[in-house]
């Protein structure tokens, strides 16, 4: 298979359209109607369900790729923290908002050095020694199901989803944190060595 085929495989194409779905979503959150906000969060959905299935037809069909290897992460990112910066936004003087300031701002500085970690790591060659760890993965799941229930804003079967939902994002937080600690961790001989040796 060429290089450009496997640049554009159906794996990497769910990944762009999932890219691609981010100014719609944006869009929708901001629309001033009453169902806008519904929208918005089944295209969150549906690009967390693209995040799942290009994983698993890029191994089911054989079609990894170090374009897609490169690009799912970045997807995966951009869309979480535009999310967390729509909700910081929508009303930030209250007090909800001031809460989700901080797990916001965890998640996201976590994901800026996480990503200069491992770009730092391939260039001397270590980047086998950072790899998705499984708190890593609880932490996404924990991620998507609460922002989740904070973009749906509204009670549901007199379940306060905000409440949980923010709950939820804190839990993310924290095990944000616990995971770039692993990853720092696996890192540090590297980051100590001499490289002048």
């Amino acid at each position: 298979m060429s290089n450009h085929s496997q640049k554009y495989n159906i794996p990497n194409l769910l990944t762009l359209l999932r890219i691609a779905l981010i100014p719609v979503f944006v869009l929708f959150f901001y629309l001033p109607f009453k169902w806008a906000h519904l929208v918005s969060v089944l295209l969150f959905i549906f690009a967390a369900l693209t995040d799942w299935l290009d994983g698993f037809l890029a191994r089911r069909l054989a079609q990894t790729s170090a374009f897609g290897a490169f690009l799912d992460p970045v997807a995966d990112k951009l869309i979480v923290a535009v999310a967390l910066l729509l909700l910081v936004d929508v009303n930030p003087t209250s007090f909800h908002s001031i809460y989700l300031a901080l797990p916001a701002a965890v998640i996201i500085s976590r994901e800026i050095v996480i990503s200069a970690l491992r770009e730092w790591m391939a260039v001397i060659g270590a980047h086998t020694k950072v790899t998705v760890s499984i708190i890593g993965k609880i932490k996404t799941t924990a991620q998507l199901i609460a922002l989740i229930l904070l973009l749906y804003r509204e009670p549901l079967l007199g379940i306060a989803t905000g409440d949980i939902g923010l709950a939820l994002l804190y839990v993310a937080a924290g095990l944000t944190l616990w995971s770039m600690l692993l990853y720092l961790r696996a890192a540090w001989p590297s980051l100590h060595k001499d490289n002048r040796d």
